[in-house]
């Protein structure tokens, strides 16, 4: 019996065991490499879907809670946790519903990433592959222009000196050094530290807004409008769509098997950093926060806040990093290099996917808006319809479900139970994710094209102060000279 267990690891496992028994017998890494490089552990996919999960978003809740106001903005946050999950789940099970067939058939992994457009590919045909290439391109290289945003708009709180469109040249020169790193399974260190960075920065957005107390005459109007109420779920959306990139982390483990419930305790984590960061900052500032799509804007200088901005600008390089490698290997599987061994050639090949990231990160420096507007037209299909009717369409056939490597769980209802979720999740999402919060997502990114102009130099930055007026070859009136007023003045 133990035995023939192995045998069937083996099939699931795939390359990966083959992998590192290879790189036992050359030796050619130290163990002190191994243990910061290679990491296909259950836990070094849950630091990788925690920390990808929740980066610059962090930033921009409590924006969403001053749309929504508080009461939905925890209750959009639990219910999208959820969903989010779920999905997440599916996208698992079909990964290794389409391993396992393609490893019956001797198929040869080694050197080959499976990505989610060649599991639909699989077991749907090409035309889910092609809709799903479409889609999880197009989030994933908007979601990695948002990152590139947050770095310059972060940064700003530190060193004004420069404006955020040349902050955005610079980091962009940064985080195009993330064509180096293999594959997800060389995150490990920096999946790790990053989830560090955000949990500091999630308690002291907490713990400082509490030890601010709120502003003189604080409001919590929201929801206000309809307009900004579907733009804040929206953000909420986008927060809990970071499995877009669940089958490449999967396949950088040594036992994709154990993902199951993975994302979900990821997510269960999140929910402890943001739910009290998002409140307790609405809380302080409450309809300011209306005007102000970034939470460090609020709050006062300070050595810790500092320290959270460094720590979210390093995470944010990460994050990068992870919605950006899948664009790597399309783009190497497109022009052949996918299999290449050398690694600077295959980061010379990489680095044309940068610039269009860099290009639209100063075209669109929207901040906070760019999220919603993501989140409503793109993670809504890519993370939660597709997903979801893709495994209603692979599961359609009694002999499919019978002979599924992976069943729904019976505590979920099994088959009958899976589907009625999956119907909810397409019909939800569909209506309030893309229909309502496409309307109003792209209304208020519209807005802000027309308030701020493409290519802005400095979104949401505070004006300058009006000049001086008196005579320049005189020297200014003293501080403590005191001005006349209306009250005193006699004719």
């Amino acid at each position: 019996m133990e035995s023939s267990d192995k045998v069937v690891e083996t099939v699931i496992v795939g390359n990966y065991v083959e992998m590192e028994a290879d790189g036992k017998a050359k030796s050619f890494k130290s163990k002190l490499s191994k243990f910061f490089w290679d990491g296909g552990s259950a836990y070094d996919a849950w630091f990788s879907c925690a920390s990808n999960q929740v980066a610059q978003v962090l930033l921009t809740l409590p924006y969403s809670f001053s749309q929504l106001g508080m009461l939905s903005g925890i209750l959009f946050q639990l219910l999208y946790g959820l969903l989010g999950s779920w999905t997440a789940y599916l996208i698992s099970t079909l990964y290794i519903e389409y391993r396992t067939r393609k490893e019956r058939e001797k198929v040869d992994f080694r050197n080959h990433v499976i990505q989610w457009f060649e599991v639909l590919d699989g077991l749907l045909g090409k035309h889910w592959r092609n809709v799903g290439l479409a889609f999880n391109c197009t989030f994933l290289l908007f979601g990695s222009v948002i990152q590139l945003i947050a770095c310059a708009s972060n940064i700003y709180y530190i060193n004004d000196n420069l404006d955020k469109r040349t902050w955005t040249y610079i980091f962009g020169a940064c985080c195009a050094t993330t064509v180096f790193i293999p594959s997800f399974h060389n995150y490990r260190v920096w999946s790790f530290l990053g989830l560090v960075m955000t949990t500091y920065t999630a308690w002291y957005l907490t713990i400082a807004s509490f030890l601010h107390g709120q502003v003189e005459g604080v409001k919590h109007s929201g929801p206000t409008k309809v307009v900004l109420y579907f733009t804040g779920a929206t953000n909420i959306l986008y927060t809990f769509g970071g499995h877009a990139v669940t089958v490449e982390i999967m396949h950088a483990m040594w036992k994709p098997q154990k993902f199951k419930a993975i994302y979900l305790f990821a997510t269960l984590y999140v929910l402890t950093l943001t739910l009290p960061s998002a409140s307790a900052v609405y809380w302080a500032f409450g309809d300011l926060l209306l005007n102000h799509s970034n939470a460090f804007a609020l709050l006062p200088k300070s050595p810790f806040r500092d320290m959270a901005v460094i720590l979210m600008l390093i995470h944010q390089f990460i994050t990068f990093g992870f919605a950006c490698t899948p664009l790597y290997f399309v783009w190497e599987k497109a022009i052949g290099m996918h299999e290449c061994k050398s690694l600077c050639k295959r980061a010379a090949a990489r680095l044309p996917v940068v610039i269009p990231i860099w290009f639209l990160a100063i075209i669109f420096p929207f901040f906070g808006p760019i999220n919603s507007t993501v989140g409503s037209l793109l993670v809504s299909f890519t993370v939660y319809i597709i997903p979801a009717l893709a495994h209603i369409f692979t599961y359609r056939s009694a002999a499919a479900r019978e002979n599924a490597v992976e069943s729904p769980p019976r505590f979920l209802g099994g088959w009958i139970g899976s589907y009625t979720i999956n119907v909810f999740v397409v019909v939800w999402v569909f209506v309030v994710g893309f229909g309502f919060g496409g309307w109003a997502s792209i209304t208020n990114f519209v807005h802000q094209i027309d308030t701020f102009g493409l290519f802005t130099k400095c979104y949401q930055c505070p004006l300058p102060p009006p000049p001086a007026i008196f005579n320049t070859t005189s020297a200014p009136p003293p501080l403590h000279h005191p001005l006349p007023s209306n009250h005193s003045h006699t004719p």
